[in-house]
């Protein structure tokens, strides 16, 4: 499985290619002056605004239905009270997913559905009331609806008083005019009162108006990360259904590899050592035919045939070295990385530093992975030298790969190593790829560690 690097392999500025040419965004105001003005500072603060009457109708409801269905549980009629609350919570939590998706950018996925084992009204009801998520969508309900109030009076107090203060100077006149009094009223009793009306006064005003307007994003910003963490927290999928969404992708990963692998072993052996064979064996029948009439003619075959052997032998043990090498299984990592280090075109210096022998699993996949870097160092990258560094942190098996060729490989490319991320996640791995255009590439693998 071949991995591209530099031009004609998919980095020349085709699709995906986020290398040299990419201009970044450059903004004229920083960042605190800009934010005010920012679309998504008003999005943010559009969405806590509607916090408060979608958040007054779920509570209503939330609170209405599970009080009805608790006092009606003295009878049957709870139960189906029951589930039609959590059924309209869970509606609701969908109406909550998408306003967070769209006004916060927070794409949440929708919870695990309903596990029926049978169909009915009665199983559908028992399925609702048995689900962990119907729950916490009714969880969420409850406690969204005083975090709205705390958050749409913050947000709206700080949003009309700063932007109010920072455009006085533009309507104070109107106070002298039709209000009978010389500005706004900062203090008054019976015998004094505090107007806002000189100049100096005006102008402090709109500069606590300024520094209010700019700090009204970040605090509307910090308001909603509350409320990112509600939604993706409550309404979307438990960590557990999203680890068995993970484990059977990835078990899929690993039947499509191994088929895959399957393929290419018995492909191997049917155009190369058995294609072989089967040519030994028709030469070496020509030979016992020609053994009495032509001996030297005979003995030439049969030398030829020694020859195919030789190859076939050698096509064989590659095979077996590709499924899995006796050095690996024999003598650890370390003697075999070296091995496969010996077969790169160019130098590569291996450095492995292990207190003890990972799993045969993870140390297969340990080795495939840095003999396919490898390999693609050989064919692609046009370095000069390259270096292995094989080490443990904590419960992980941690792999760097290094080499100073022309660099602008990516895995968002759908190259080979898209493969090969995809194998490393399917035992909790990670694949980093740190290659810009001109290089050096820094690949590094990390493993969960299993003794």
């Amino acid at each position: 499985m071949a991995t591209e690097y530099g031009q004609g392999y998919g980095w020349d500025g085709g699709p995906g290619f986020r290398g040299e040419g990419a201009e970044e965004r450059r903004h004229l105001l920083p960042a605190a002056l800009r934010a005010p003005i920012e679309a998504r500072s008003w999005r943010e603060f559009a969405y806590l605004m509607l916090s408060l009457p979608v958040s007054i109708i779920m509570f209503t409801f939330a609170v209405t239905m599970v009080s009805l269905g608790a006092g009606l549980l003295v009878t049957f009629l709870g139960i189906p009270v029951l589930a039609a609350a959590l059924a309209g919570c869970r509606g609701l939590g969908a109406l909550e997913r998408a306003r967070a998706r769209g006004l916060l950018g927070l794409d949440v996925a929708a919870p695990e559905p309903l596990r029926m084992t049978k169909q009915g009204a009665m199983a559908s009801m028992g399925a609702m009331l048995k689900s962990g998520a119907s729950w916490r969508h009714l969880l969420y309900s409850v406690l969204h609806f005083p975090w709205a109030v705390f958050a749409f009076s913050v947000a709206i107090s700080f949003w009309t008083y700063g932007w109010a203060m920072l455009t006085y100077p533009l309507w104070f006149w109107l106070f002298p005019v039709y209000g009978g009094q010389d500005g706004l009223q900062l203090y008054g009793d019976q015998g004094h009162s505090i107007y806002l009306d000189n100049p100096f006064e005006i102008t402090v005003t709109a500069l606590v108006g300024l520094l209010l307007t700019m700090a009204t994003p970040w605090i509307v910003r910090a308001l909603t990360q509350v409320d990112r963490l509600l939604v993706g927290g409550l309404l979307g999928p438990s960590r557990l259904a999203t680890r068995v969404v993970e484990l059977e992708s990835d078990r899929g990963v690993v039947i499509d590899t191994a088929a895959a692998d399957l393929r290419r072993i018995e492909r191997d052996l049917h155009d190369g050592a058995q294609a072989r064979l089967v040519a030994l064996a028709m030469d070496l029948g020509l030979a016992k035919e020609k053994l009495t009439e032509d001996p030297e003619a005979a003995a030439r075959m049969v030398g030829e045939a020694h020859g195919e052997v030789k190859t076939a032998l050698q096509e064989l043990r590659d095979l077996a070295r590709g499924i899995h090498p006796a050095v690996l299984t024999d003598r650890g990592l370390d003697a075999a990385l070296s091995s496969v280090a010996s077969r790169c075109t160019v130098p590569v210096h291996v450095e492995v530093d292990l207190p003890a022998r990972p799993a045969p699993a993870i140390e297969g996949i340990a080795y495939f992975t840095v003999s396919e870097l490898l390999q693609n160092i050989s064919k692609h990258s046009g370095a000069t030298r390259a270096s292995v560094d094989v080490w443990r942190i904590e419960n992980r098996l941690m792999i760097q790969v290094v080499d100073n060729g022309v660099g602008g490989a990516d895995v968002a490319a759908g190259s080979g190593l898209a493969g090969l991320a995809e194998r490393l996640d399917a035992v909790d791995g990670i694949l980093v790829v740190d290659s810009p255009v001109a290089g050096p590439t820094r690949i590094t693998a990390e493993l969960p560690w299993r003794g």
